[in-house]
């Protein structure tokens, strides 16, 4: 079975491998949605397949924490940050904590969003 989680963040960046008159190439902000997939069997006895508040667990301290109100392009490890490298920056630190992690979904806008499955990242251990 297949679940998900969502949370929101505010936070600005900008592109900086972009012309420089694209409108990305400036200081912008977007109220971001990311949203959590997770796969498994579901626990016969508890009904679940992971607690929802075990995966608000991961997911708060490990990254909302570090991205809520922040200007993106300060974080050491995510210098170009496009919505592509956020799902890959919150999968590399979410995966290790949750195997059963199958995607991460970020939303920039209501109509334009990334799902990352993770599966061109190679194995490293989680980001300190």
């Amino acid at each position: 079975m297949q679940l998900m989680r969502e949370y929101t963040f505010e936070a600005a960046h900008h592109l900086p491998s972009v012309p420089a008159d694209h409108k990305c190439s400036r200081i912008h902000g977007h109220s971001y949605r990311i949203v959590v997939y997770v796969e498994g069997e579901v626990n016969a006895d508890t009904g679940m397949v992971i607690d929802f508040a075990e995966i608000d667990a991961t997911v708060t301290p490990l990254v909302i924490a570090h991205l809520d109100h922040r200007y993106l392009n300060d974080l050491a490890d995510l210098k170009n940050p496009t919505a592509e490298n956020l799902a890959r920056w919150i999968w590399t630190r979410v995966r290790p904590e949750m195997p059963m992690l199958k995607a991460i979904e970020v939303r920039e806008t209501p109509t334009c969003a990334v799902l990352y499955d993770g599966r061109d990242e190679p194995a490293r251990p989680r980001p300190a």
